[in-house]
């Protein structure tokens, strides 16, 4: 075990990289992003959700296999297609208003494998 000097010299800047602090954030947020991809199926999953929107519904998509980056590129895509506002929370799709059939049939074509989930 190391004693507490050490555990608080360490370097926090470098002149070659810049703040030697946000390299370890950039690593973690990768770690992360390739748990959730190594955990999904490969099922696109579509379900209507109004839990927690005051009554309004939203269309949600769960498990698509992307990277963070591309992710925001389909969401803006699906948006459009829509014709309709949302936004992307821990890579998970939401767009406001019920669209299932539209989305369903714009991700078959786009080759994902969907479902329809819940009720």
């Amino acid at each position: 075990m190391s004693s507490l000097r050490d555990q608080l010299s360490r370097k926090v800047y470098s002149t070659e990289t810049g703040d030697m602090r946000k390299h370890d954030e950039d690593d973690a947020q990768r770690a992360q992003e390739a748990a959730r991809l190594a955990s999904l199926d490969g099922i696109v999953r579509i379900r209507r959700e109004t839990a927690g929107r005051k009554g309004k519904g939203v269309t949600t998509l769960h498990g698509i296999p992307l990277p963070a980056d591309e992710l925001k590129t389909l969401m803006q895509a699906l948006k459009k297609r829509c014709g309709s506002g949302g936004s992307l929370k821990e890579g998970i799709i939401e767009i406001q208003g019920d669209h299932r059939d539209t989305l369903r049939a714009e991700l078959e074509k786009r080759g994902y494998t969907v479902k329809l989930a819940g009720g």
